[in-house]
């Protein structure tokens, strides 16, 4: 499977996501997506049945129904957070995974950066003008940026350049 990460500190960041995966499947790819979320977020309500279970204890909580379902680990405190193709082999195959954030991760990435930002890694997609020496891509032309997003992606394994 091939991935590619949109990273940055700005509020548009997944909705480019969301966007790039309409764009994606519109063109006859199979998209998943992985989000990283910080540890103070927890994904269910406090109280349900689900987090009763993880509270007494236990390691893996699955909910289900026929429409979908979700697993949820609890990782030791000591734990490193896994990596993402880690994270990646626990998926059903698919064209490609749009990751939303994980800056750390050595998969090909583009920064959403607000107007006006001249520092960037490998290209950039912002409203505004940026200085920074590397491509821009403008978040308006989101066939450009699915254009961009699958010429990058890196396939699980690869070695980045």
């Amino acid at each position: 499977m091939k991935a590619f990460s949109l990273i940055g500190e700005c509020r548009e960041k997944s909705e480019l996501v969301r966007r790039l995966v309409v764009e994606l499947t519109g063109r006859g790819l199979r998209v998943s997506t992985i989000k990283r979320v910080s540890d103070a977020v927890d994904l269910e309500r406090q109280g349900s049945g689900t987090w009763k279970h993880r509270a007494a204890g236990a390691e893996e909580v699955m909910i289900a129904s026929a429409s979908r379902f979700a697993l949820l680990r609890e990782m030791p405190k000591d734990t490193q957070e896994p990596d993402v193709g880690s994270l990646l082999t626990r998926m059903a195959p698919v064209d490609i995974v749009l990751l939303d954030g994980f800056r750390r991760s050595d998969y090909p990435k583009m920064e959403v950066v607000p107007s006006g930002q001249d520092q960037a890694l490998l290209a950039v997609t912002s409203k505004g003008r940026v200085t920074a020496p590397v491509p821009r891509v403008p978040p308006c032309d989101i066939g450009a940026l699915g254009d961009f997003v699958m010429a990058h992606a890196m396939a699980e394994g690869a070695q980045p350049d």
